[in-house]
């Protein structure tokens, strides 16, 4: 039996930092599901189960800002479990994210940083059969 693909949403990122976001996950051989605005987000978790939610800290199709969609996967019970994680450099977004229920995650400046591989490898790496 083969183990699963890890599956991965990518909310609010734009074309550029979507490819390179593709590019990252590429070294867990990673299903990866794009959205743009929040509540996409939420009808895609609804629908399939994810490994990992990247939300970009300003949602790029309307610059929203993406820490309601933290805080509505906290409060939902279908989503509480789903690990979260803010694209951001900025260390006080960080701390928001981290605040409402995101694990830390990691900025754009950090996407070749073998750090940041190793911060998803818990969320990324699954033994489970594919089912």
């Amino acid at each position: 039996m083969n183990p699963r693909k890890p599956r991965v949403l990518d909310v609010g990122n734009c074309d550029p930092d979507h490819g390179a976001m593709l590019r990252l996950l590429a070294n867990f051989d990673a299903d990866v599901v794009r959205v743009m605005f929040v509540d996409e987000a939420v009808a895609a978790m609804a629908e399939e189960r994810y490994d990992l939610v990247l939300v970009n800290r300003l949602i790029f199709a309307d610059s929203s800002d993406s820490l309601p969609l933290i805080e509505r996967m906290r409060a939902d019970d279908r989503f509480r479990a789903v690990p979260v994680m803010m694209i951001s450099n900025f260390d006080d977004a960080q701390d928001r994210a981290v605040a409402a229920g995101a694990v830390r995650g990691f900025g754009k400046c950090d996407l070749a940083d073998g750090k940041t591989i190793e911060l998803l490898e818990p969320y990324l790496n699954s033994n489970e059969p594919a089912s």
